[in-house]
């Protein structure tokens, strides 16, 4: 048999691992500040992929090695409007001491592909990747057009991917409405007869920011009552123990309606610690859904231990829930204090949509299909994802990126985590939930 024959009989099941462990094993880790290798390689990888079932991708850089790859496949009724499919290839770095298996091997092992990028989000660029090529080795076209975007960046913010696509190349998505990406359709196992998949409907918005304190330099022997450093730590810490107020949003309202009519026990937002002792392994990333956040995450001052330095620096990481960004930002500045400056290093927009409209039943018909006791329900991601680009050329964003997990696996828990994976028969299930979706999408 030739090789073109045989690749033919390949079926996006069979591939979607090797795909996943292939996409994983491109090193792509993003730094922040262009020192990591960039995302060309993943680029070039999933453009190579594309055109060898015949289709056209362009590959954009932004930067030197920040590159995304864009692709659009033709539907049955090109007059309808199209859907993006939208995956980052970029990732968090790691260090390959703390974990099981090395972080950029992609290896298989206890039912699982392991590497950065497993669940976040080179799973999702796989499972596209291996129903797209099985739809066109089979002739098979989606009911409309279908853009498909591969982009760097995300976990910086998106500047030099999906922002700077948007900015400099919309024309790319033109006559697309809807898009699928991150964070979506993944399980949540109630009992033996329902199955929860948590369906992407909002995300918090964010404000990264660079916090400083000026005060007195001075010998590290002489009393200093104007030092930098002890004035932003106290700062610091009471921002980092502030118990931020319950704030319940249209749709955390719906999924905790939804929990509570699949658990036949009312939940209340009010109670956190009874609410979440029901959620088990999606607690952390629910829990986020409820308050508005922000955590220190760096700090820095000082060049010598006998020198009191003129300055401190701290970083923060702030998210803020659907309507509720004023009221964030003025939280904030009365918990900081007027010593503290504070700028945004990276800023962007709320997101919420309502759980509503043929795409949505597309995905319940999709999963039920594959998993019968499935039950798609509306969720707010705790974090960000490229959305909110997309969401600037007035695209309707989901995230759907179907994964059947096992109760016991802490899948929040592999979010920029050690040892992140997944399980090979998800990918699978994804595969196959994904192509009955464009089937009716």
């Amino acid at each position: 048999m030739s090789e073109t024959n045989t690749a033919r009989t390949v079926s996006g099941e069979d591939e979607v691992v090797d795909l996943c462990r292939e996409l994983i094993r491109i090193d792509t880790s993003n730094y922040g500040d262009h020192s990591g290798p960039g995302e060309r390689g993943a680029a070039e990888y999933v453009a190579e992929k594309l055109a060898e079932v015949g289709l056209e991708p362009q590959i954009f850089e932004s930067h030197k090695g920040r590159a995304s790859t864009v692709a659009r496949i033709e539907g049955e009724d090109p007059s309808r409007p199209a859907l993006l499919i939208h995956g980052h290839t970029d990732v968090v770095p790691a260090n390959a001491h703390d974990w099981t298996h090395h972080p950029f091997s992609g290896e298989v092992a206890d039912g699982c592909v392991w590497g950065r990028g497993a669940v976040d989000m080179k799973d999702m660029d796989a499972m596209t990747l291996a129903v797209v090529r099985d739809r066109m080795r089979s002739g098979r076209k989606p009911p409309r057009d279908i853009v498909l975007a591969f982009v760097a960046d995300e976990e910086a913010g998106g500047t030099y991917g999906a922002r700077y696509l948007v900015d400099k190349h919309p024309g790319l998505f033109e006559g697309v409405t809807e898009a699928i990406g991150e964070v979506g359709g993944f399980s949540f196992t109630v009992n033996e007869k329902l199955r929860l998949y948590l369906v992407e409907t909002a995300q918090k918005g964010m404000h990264w920011m660079r916090l400083t304190v000026d005060g007195t330099a001075g010998h590290g022997s002489m009393t200093n009552d104007d030092n930098a450093i002890t004035e932003l730590c106290e700062a610091v810490g009471r921002l980092g123990r502030h118990k931020w107020p319950v704030r319940v949003t249209k749709t955390v309202r719906s999924f905790l309606d939804e929990l509570s009519d699949a658990l036949g026990t009312p939940l209340d937002p009010e109670d956190m610690e009874a609410t979440l002792a029901k959620l088990g392994g999606i607690a952390k990333m629910v829990g986020a859904t409820l308050r508005n956040s922000a955590a220190p995450t760096m700090l820095g001052a000082g060049y010598k231990v006998n020198v009191i330095p003129g300055q401190a620096i701290a970083h923060v990481d702030g998210r803020f829930l659907p309507g509720y960004e004023e009221e964030f930002l003025a939280d904030l500045d009365r918990i900081l204090g007027p010593r503290v400056k504070r700028e945004d290093v990276h800023g962007d927009k709320a997101l919420e949509t309502s759980f509503d409209g043929s795409l949505v039943d597309a995905m319940q018909i999709a999963l039920k299909a594959e998993d019968p006791i499935a039950r798609a329900v509306p969720y707010m991601l705790s974090g960000g994802t490229d959305a909110k680009s997309f969401d600037d050329l007035g695209i309707r964003c989901f995230g759907f990126a179907p994964l059947k997990l096992p109760p016991e696996l802490d899948f929040a828990g592999m979010f920029h985590g050690v040892d992140e994976r997944v399980p090979v028969d998800g990918l699978q299930f994804g595969v196959r939930v994904l192509d009955r979706f464009i089937d009716n999408c």
